[in-house]
């Protein structure tokens, strides 16, 4: 599935990152034993919700079309993408950095391949951050620009060794690549990450992302300005919930700024999925699940914005037209197959999960703001 390009060129920047730690010849060779690294730092997300295949095309106002599935549910795809998207930047930092066998406190400095710019590495150990005792903290810097407001900070990783793992992750690709980030100077990723295990789930994720520039339809094509997202996995089920900030976007009734907000669970070995979304306005403050996904439902604001913008519109055009946006939403692996109904006894038990999850406080989003220790 197509995602923004911002996201692309951090990912890029993550491999290129770690070819470069494991093979500095300016950093002093290690005789050691295991990595203190975790092995592992997110939630894998079923494909079911993340990608469901989807396609372009025309959206036409007849009685024999309605609004596709795919499209209904297509930045539901694109958000959970790049929040799955962006935990995987964080393992391929993390698993770029354990080639370099980082096993005690220790300092290195070397020329990134990719910006020709020096970085320089410090593990540190017992260490606190937000009122929290971590066995390990591992920054890089850019050098270079260590005296601006945020030091220059490039990637922060917070971590307890013994098990269950736990830690924080927070990245800022501008200063990763300055060659291929600068439409995204302020752009800044955090992965909370758990695998201590309790009735609902044996691992979970948070990621947030903010600070993406809304000014560049090339680099961020969705007009998305920060995204909250949760992913729990317990067995082969994982749950998701989230928001994703829209300040830019125009309904059909010209109406600007919404939120994204969303619930989903997905089992990754029958790979289906269901997913309920609400489209609540950007400075709305509420956490209440019936407000942001039954009062602003896909379905319901659609029908709102749709009859507002064309007063004498057909009720059975606009009825075909809306017909896969009622709630749930079920997928299968070639994307969206029913809305409302379910297509058979496997996805019951997954929309039954539904019920527990709630999206974030939609204001509380719109105003993310991220930073590093």
């Amino acid at each position: 599935m197509k995602t923004t390009k911002i996201f692309l060129f951090m990912m890029i920047t993550a491999i290129t990152l770690g070819l470069v730690l494991s093979s500095c010849e300016m950093n002093p060779e290690v005789n050691s034993q295991q990595s203190i690294l975790p092995e592992t730092f997110r939630v894998e997300i079923p494909s079911s919700i993340k990608d469901p295949s989807l396609s372009s095309g025309r959206v036409a106002w007849t009685k024999e079309d309605t609004l596709k599935g795919n499209h209904v549910y297509l930045h539901l795809a694109t958000f959970i993408a790049i929040g799955d998207g962006a935990a995987e930047l964080v393992e391929a930092f993390i698993h770029g950095i354990r080639k370099h066998r980082i096993d005690r406190v220790m300092n290195l400095t070397y020329r990134s391949d990719d910006d020709n710019r020096i970085k320089n590495l410090v593990v540190s150990e017992n260490v606190t951050f937000e009122n929290t005792n971590w066995d390990y903290q591992l920054t890089i810097t850019d050098a270079d620009s260590e005296g601006a407001a945020d030091g220059g900070k490039a990637l922060q990783i917070f971590w307890n060794k013994s098990a269950p793992i736990k830690g924080i992750a927070i990245i800022k690709p501008y200063n990763c690549n300055r060659a291929e980030s600068a439409n995204a100077p302020n752009a800044i990723f955090r992965i909370n990450y758990t695998e201590e295990s309790n009735a609902k789930y044996d691992a979970q994720m948070e990621v947030l992302i903010a600070g993406l520039p809304l000014e560049s339809p090339l680099t961020n094509p969705y007009s998305v300005s920060t995204i909250r997202m949760f992913a729990g996995k317990k067995g082969d089920v994982v749950d998701v919930f989230g928001n994703s900030n829209h300040p830019n976007a125009i309904l059909f009734a010209g109406d600007k700024g919404f939120n994204w907000a969303f619930v989903a669970s997905g089992n990754d070995v029958k790979d289906i999925g269901v997913a309920e979304v609400g489209l609540p306005p950007s400075e709305l403050d509420s956490d209440d699940r019936n407000v942001l996904l039954k009062e602003y439902s896909i379905k319901n604001v659609f029908t709102r914005e749709i009859t507002t913008a064309w007063p004498g519109i057909d009720q059975g055009l606009l009825a075909a037209y809306l017909s896969n946006t009622s709630a749930p939403g079920y997928f299968g692996n070639r994307g969206f197959i029913a809305g409302g109904t379910s297509p058979g006894a496997d996805w019951n038990p997954l929309v039954e999960r539904l019920d527990d999850l709630g999206p974030y406080n939609p204001s509380e989003v719109s105003a993310l703001e991220l930073s590093f220790k």
